[in-house]
């Protein structure tokens, strides 16, 4: 059976643990082939937060491509994919998004998608957010397929430590591609 596509995509905000986690939930599910894409910046913040390289986290994918390579498939709609998850995704990344500068892969994957109405999920990272900000996200929401999802913290599902809440917004942020984590806990309701 051939895998479906999905581009991930990093940029240089903070949240690279999550990545990491989602592209582990990703490799663990098997049902996606990924393609992912690193911006400079995200190489650099990587590091700072994970100690990782670009080249250790490619491993967790099946494609990886550098931003320069505006030639390479996920610029094309005819690169049938599920859709882009951008983790984490800078607010430089959502004003390229939103005015469709279009000028690496990662923006030229963004735009194909939207354009092809395909799923595009966003790690919108920063904080305070700023008149602009909220701007640019909320216009984006309102595009077929768009889901803007801020890496925000529960605390429902009581996580026992920072792990436990990695994996939880990983498991958030695959779930729109069909991916179902193995314990991702769901808000059930319960007594109060």
């Amino acid at each position: 059976m051939k895998k479906k596509r999905i581009i991930v995509a990093a940029t240089g905000a903070s949240g690279f643990p999550i990545l990491e986690a989602v592209l582990k939930l990703l490799r663990q599910d098997g049902s996606l082939e990924v393609h992912l894409i690193v911006s400079g910046s995200a190489k650099l913040t990587m590091v700072h937060e994970t100690g990782l390289t670009a080249e250790e986290l490619g491993e967790y994918a099946d494609f990886v491509y550098q931003p320069d390579e505006i030639w390479a498939g996920p610029a094309s709609g005819t690169f049938r994919t599920e859709g882009i998850l951008i983790v984490p995704c800078s607010m430089k990344t959502v004003a390229g998004i939103h005015s469709g500068y279009a000028e690496d892969l990662i923006l030229r994957a963004a735009d194909v998608t939207i354009k092809e109405q395909r799923t595009l999920v966003l790690a919108a990272r920063e904080t305070p957010l700023s008149a602009i900000h909220l701007k640019n996200l909320y216009e984006l929401s309102l595009l077929p397929g768009v889901r803007i999802i801020p890496p925000m913290m529960t605390f429902y599902h009581q996580p026992e430590n920072m792990e436990d809440m990695v994996y939880h917004m990983a498991a958030k942020l695959v779930e729109p591609f069909g991916v179902e984590a193995e314990n991702y806990c769901r808000w059930t309701g319960g007594e109060i």
